[in-house]
């Protein structure tokens, strides 16, 4: 019995591992959305959600990472199967475990819920298993849109008053997010392209090479000006929310390492979680668009 609680902390830790570098990639993102879009019914509502994301994050992370252990081994060999703190076998028995979990945490709140967590276990396994990763940048740009949908559907009906449905604002919130991820999330990419390049990934920053820079600064101040008007931001807001975007994309440009990428990507992550709580500025201070015409 003491062999097997000193094992805990060892097995907590590995499974953080595996979500580690999803933190600020996915869960707080969406749990800013889910916070600001519901909106978030209390406070003690906010740890069923961030746990809800973190739980669904770690069974996508565990069969992305049992994927291609060798390229980990090469470039990220802090990840628990690269070092060793957990087998691939026994990662792989693992990913499996967690779906049946995934259903049944999400089966405390409602069926919508359930069916978000059916969603994203599928899109986990179209992605990973059946390799829309290594497949042509368009298909891997709207699988990874439609995951991110799906966390943030249930994240967000589990942070609202009812766990069965989705308001305008919410609605029209996921459908936004959707939209963003599919059009920026190659942002991640750029830090990535040796080890992308090295096992036949077509990432638009390998397809279009220098070029692909410009794919960041364009669609992320289009994005800014629009949902600018669309959340009714006041021309202060709207002008700090669209210079941010200025700035994250000129930091894409600029970028000529692999440390300056990350820097980059950290800042598209600070734009993102504040596109994200974009509907909560909406739902204080202003009336949507789509409810003045």
């Amino acid at each position: 019995m003491a062999r097997t609680l000193r094992q805990v902390p060892y097995f907590m830790k590995t499974l953080f591992l595996f979500t580690k570098s999803d933190i600020k990639t996915t869960v707080i993102p969406v749990s800013s959305l889910a916070a600001a879009s519901a909106p978030l019914v209390g406070l003690l509502r906010l740890p069923h959600v961030v746990f809800w994301v973190w739980f669904h994050v770690l069974q996508f992370d565990i069969s992305n990472q049992c994927m291609d252990p060798d390229e980990d081994a090469k470039n990220k060999s802090d990840r628990p199967i690269p070092a060793r703190r957990i087998s691939l076998s026994q990662a792989r028995l693992l990913r499996w475990l967690s779906v049946p979990l995934c259903w049944r945490l999400s089966a405390f709140y409602s069926v919508e819920t359930v069916w978000a967590s059916v969603a994203l276990v599928a899109l986990t396994l179209i992605y990973n298993e059946l390799t829309a990763h290594r497949r042509h940048w368009i298909i891997r740009n709207v699988v990874n849109a439609l995951g991110f949908g799906s966390f943030e559907v249930g994240a967000t009906l589990i942070a609202g008053a009812d766990p069965t449905r989705l308001d305008g604002i919410a609605l029209c919130s996921v459908l936004a997010s959707i939209g963003i991820f599919a059009t920026t999330i190659h942002t991640q990419d750029f830090k990535d392209v040796d080890g992308d390049r090295s096992i036949g990934r077509r990432t638009i920053p390998i397809v279009f090479g220098e070029a692909a820079r410009w794919t960041v600064i364009v669609p992320l101040c289009l994005w800014s000006l629009g949902l600018s008007v669309f959340w009714g931001l006041d021309a202060i807001t709207g002008t700090v929310f669209t210079a941010l975007a200025v700035f994250v994309g000129m930091l894409y440009l600029r970028a000529q390492s692999v440390h300056e990428y990350q820097v980059a990507f950290y800042w598209y992550n600070l734009w993102l979680s504040c596109a994200h709580i974009l509907p909560g500025y909406c739902r204080l201070y202003s009336t949507p668009y789509y409810m003045k015409v």
